[in-house]
């Protein structure tokens, strides 16, 4: 057991301080958007959604709905002033509000406004529309043989020779893979509540990770400036990228009907419409070809990263770029080529969710480094370590840029050990060589993950930092808290900049009114970039007040040194609050708003080169497993993680988010499956039949370590590294050891070749694969 986290008042960077909100979150005292005080006159509004997958509309019939209790009115795309618009991309491909045809099942075509919610729900189900239905592209593999249309532009990223690498090769392995998409499933939905202003002023407090782009649509879409547009929020009830972009729409919708009746409005969808209607993770088909030696090691790699990327572009730009940056994983390839196909489906436009295509990208690496183990009869562990990256050499990626900060031979190395791996290995073939029905599989696989944006504008922020005259420290910058415990990492590094407790430092809002042109919380780079976006402004404070301190006790700047609880004048302590006071007094500005951008990245997509991350995050999973082969079920008995987050700045908070991150990939790698009928309607569209992980799935030994030796090397806020995202990929290790456990069933001659996600019946048809490859 850990010991447990230091209490909120303690300041000191790289302790276990609990999260800011923890205690509002346990007994529901946390205020999200829907517990919000209403104001008079608030209506609400709900979304007509479509009722097929890919068909022109040929008449729409609303009388009904408009006649319906309580209904205020009904808005479609005629009643937008500006844009009807919210592509995340740009390239006006997602209306709020479909016209002349529709692209998917859940497709918005209007929004009914109402008196209530309940009111304007029902009036929703009543309009009568009339539709010609046409062809419909339900997934990958059926967009591939009609042509294979792309929603953006694709990516190439070369390496060596490949085509020479294939031909010399002794060995190759050609397959595929298909893995699973994934619904976020946030605990609060999408949400969005506007309030008109004077003017053409509206405020909007917006669940979203991305409050300047939800100005910036909003903006547009009322055909507005975006200084006319305040976009607040405090804290979000999870988000996992799901409201990185999807949030847009909603925010659209409430300030159209705010402005157009001049009363406060609010949308929140039902899980079930929130499901149909918003984007998922981004399922793919990766084809490869791979050429190997007789040790393992791979000499060349051609692999097509196809996505179903929906009907418009929204980001499946970016994430598949992303899952070509980790085609890698922690291998080198002397020869590389990986291209990437985001095709136009039928389906909802799949967006960012945790990972942002790193997971898949992954995944596909790590099935063919199984086809190589399985083909030479290795421990799968033994080819992954001959394919390592090295540190001086062999250490130049698909995208050419070369790691300087390789730990990964360290991380493997000592959770190796630590986990007992040899030794449970060998017990697991004993067991595996006298149990009939049950079946055991152990695996061990490594994590690396770039961190930066990799559209490289984005790796920017600001923060503003007031302090009062009683000391107390006010501070706003463009992060937002989802849960994730950005909101406190950054109140440390406030509250030690100044040597104040925690509780001295009061945490806003995020608010564009406050700090503009905030890029997403995404891309594990919130802690980075926000915080020191607020070191920089404390450290102007600072400046001004070791330059007023020095003058008013007549001494050297040198001999003021900040110390816990104020600055050391000499062999004076004046106490911050006191100082702030008498700062005032003199005219010294106490308030500072910091700016931040990421030093060192560069990328040119036109040519697949540069720089795009600036540093990378390590980590390593042991995952054991038992099968049941009669059934296919089965249970994850004992996870082992060591995981590198640089030199942690609340070691609690970042075992929270490894611990939960392994979860949310455990969930996506076996349980969670999106199903779409023949109509193309998403029939997983709740909790009854999308099952994302319970307590009960937590392994019942979870052993989860960071690693303490490291530290940065990169000059990051307190030297500590990313840990949103790469913890998600952990989870791979459960589906390695899956397939070992189905693998034992032919005496592990046959790679198993589970796609996810890997649910009971997948398991159950790889068993019965065995049995026949077995005779």
């Amino acid at each position: 057991m850990s010991s447990a986290p230091a209490p909120i008042s303690v300041a000191t960077l790289h302790t276990s301080t609990r999260h800011d909100s923890g205690p509002k979150h346990v007994t529901g005292t946390a205020e999200y958007i829907d517990d919000m005080a209403e104001p008079g006159g608030t209506m609400h509004a709900y979304l007509g959604l479509s009722t097929k997958a890919h068909a022109e509309i040929v008449s729409i019939d609303l009388s009904a709905v408009k006649a319906a209790p309580g209904v205020i009115g009904v808005l479609t795309a005629e009643d937008i002033p500006g844009e009807n618009d919210v592509s995340p991309s740009h390239k006006h491909d997602e209306p709020i509000f479909a016209t002349g045809k529709v692209h998917f099942w859940g497709q918005p075509i209007f929004a009914v406004v109402a008196e209530t919610r309940d009111q304007a729900r029902r009036a929703a189900q009543l309009v009568k529309i009339e539709y010609r239905e046409l062809d419909w592209l339900p997934d990958i593999r059926s967009a591939q043989a009609n042509g294979g249309k792309l929603v953006t532009e694709p990516l190439k990223l070369e390496r060596g020779n490949v085509d020479d690498g294939l031909t010399a090769a002794p060995r190759s392995v050609n397959g595929s893979i298909s893995i699973g998409g994934q619904d976020h499933f946030y605990l609060e939905g999408q949400i969005a509540f506007a309030v008109p202003g004077e003017d053409e002023d509206v405020t909007i407090y917006s669940s979203t990770q991305h409050p300047s782009e939800v100005q910036l649509m909003v903006a547009a879409v009322l055909g507005v400036r975006q200084n006319a547009v305040t976009v607040n929020i405090r804290r979000m009830g999870g988000g996992f990228g799901g409201k990185e972009t999807q949030g847009n729409l909603f925010a659209a919708v409430a300030a159209l009907a705010a402005k157009k009746w001049n009363r406060a409005c609010k949308i929140r969808p039902d899980r079930d419409d929130d499901m149909q209607a918003t984007g998922k993770r981004h399922d793919f088909v990766v084809d490869y070809v791979v050429g190997y030696d007789e040790s393992g090691k791979i000499l060349a790699v051609d692999a097509v990263y196809a996505a179903r990327a929906g009907f418009s572009s929204d980001l499946s730009g970016p994430v598949t770029d992303r899952a070509l940056f980790h085609s890698d994983n922690a291998y080198w390839y002397p020869a590389v080529r990986v291209r990437s196909e985001p095709l136009y489906t039928n389906t909802v436009s799949n967006t960012a969710f945790r990972g942002f295509g790193g997971p898949q990208g992954m995944m596909a690496a790590e099935r063919w480094i199984e086809d190589i183990a399985y083909a030479l009869g290795k421990d799968p562990l033994e080819v992954r370590k001959a394919n390592f990256y090295g540190t001086d050499t062999n250490n130049v990626t698909p995208y050419h840029q070369t790691l300087s900060d390789n730990v990964i031979h360290r991380v493997v190395d000592e959770l190796e050990a630590s986990s007992d791996y040899q030794a449970r290995r060998q017990a697991m073939i004993e067991f595996n060589r006298t149990s009939t029905v049950l079946k055991k599989g152990i695996a061990l696989i490594p994590v690396k993950f770039g961190i930066s944006f990799t559209a490289t504008w984005y790796n920017q922020a600001g923060a503003l930092v007031h302090v009062y005259k009683d000391g107390s420290i006010h501070l706003s910058h463009g992060g937002t808290e989802m849960g994730q415990g950005l909101y406190i990492k950054v109140a440390q590094v406030v509250a030690d900049a100044f040597g104040v407790n925690l509780d001295t430092v009061k945490i806003m809002a995020t608010s564009t009114g406050k700090v503009p042109n905030t890029s997403a919380t995404a891309a594990s780079s919130g802690s980075d970039l926000n915080g020191m976006a607020a070191h920089d402004a404390c450290e102007q404070i600072k400046k001004r007040l070791v330059a007023h301190a020095a003058q008013l006790y007549q001494a050297q700047e040198s001999e003021c040194v900040w110390v816990q609880g104020g600055l050391q004048v000499r062999s004076e302590l004046v106490p911050f609050a006191e100082l702030a006071a008498s700062a005032y007094l003199n005219r010294v500005q106490l308030s500072a708003a910091g700016f931040y951008k990421t030093p060192t990245i560069h990328w040119d997509r036109a040519t697949g080169r540069g720089h795009p991350f600036y540093y990378f995050a390590y980590g390593a999973s042991v995952s054991e497993v038992t099968i049941d082969t009669l059934t296919g079920e089965y249970h994850v008995d004992r996870v082992d993680i060591l995981h590198d987050v640089g030199k942690s700045l609340n070691p609690a908070i970042d075992k929270g988010q490894v611990e939960g991150g392994f979860v949310q990939g455990m969930g996506w790698l076996t349980t969670e499956e999106l199903v779409w009928d023949g109509k193309g309607q998403l029939r997983t569209h709740a909790p009854s039949t999308y099952k994302i992980p319970l307590a009960s799935d937590v392994p019942p030994v979870f052993n989860v370590q960071l690693a303490e030796w490291s530290v940065n090397k990169e000059p990051t806020i307190g030297r500590s590294k990313a840990v949103g995202e790469p913890p998600f990929m952990l989870a791979m290790s459960v589906v390695e050891a899956l397939g070992v456990a189905v693998a034992s069933v032919a005496d592990y001659k046959v790679a198993p070749r589970l796609d996810t996600p890997v649910t009971p019946e997948r398991v159950l048809m790889g068993v019965e694969r065995m049995k026949e490859a077995r005779g």
